[in-house]
């Protein structure tokens, strides 16, 4: 059964959004976009270079996922997002009324340890330390989870289903 709602995987670079996400939308039922995908090349370019992108950068990069959401509304869909502050989560909600949050969680050294691990990914370790300055976790007032990044993929994206399903009923 799949769902109706459009869900962004969020976290912190290294939580496994890009691996657990399409885990996620095929347990649901629903197609996965890659938020990184999303990004114009001047962000990738910049994180690349080992500078972490600015509010301004984020904007056209928020507004184009919020868009895929907006289209996906009603007929669900997952999506891969830091959206690390709430004024990130407010800009993709007031493009895609309606998304939910899948906050992946975890223990700092086990996420530098994933990242260290990762060949090929444009965001060096070394931004690690912006990234949870700038987290804002979930609000109770948000419509979303957490779920804990510990273990396997599969364990991890079958907490994640579950919890998303619990978010319907």
């Amino acid at each position: 059964m799949s769902t109706s709602h459009v869900v962004v995987v969020m976290g912190v670079a290294g939580t496994g959004k890009t691996t657990i996400g399409p885990l996620v939308a095929a347990g649901l039922g629903v197609p996965y976009a890659e938020g990184d995908d999303f990004h114009p090349p001047a962000n990738i370019a910049k994180m690349s270079a080992g500078t972490p992108l600015d509010d301004a950068d984020r904007l056209p990069w928020l507004d184009a996922i919020g868009r895929w959401a907006h289209s996906r509304a009603g007929l669900g869909g997952v999506v891969s997002s830091s959206a690390l502050k709430r004024s990130y989560r407010d800009r993709l909600r007031a493009g895609a009324p309606g998304v939910v949050f899948l906050h992946l969680t975890g223990d700092r050294e086990l996420i530098e340890r994933r990242m260290a691990e990762r060949k090929g990914h444009f965001m060096p370790p070394a931004l690690l330390d912006s990234q949870f300055a700038t987290l804002q976790p979930l609000q109770e007032d948000e419509a979303g989870v957490a779920v804990d990044v510990s273990g396997t993929p599969e364990e991890i994206s079958a907490r994640a289903v579950a919890a998303v399903r619990r978010l319907e009923s």
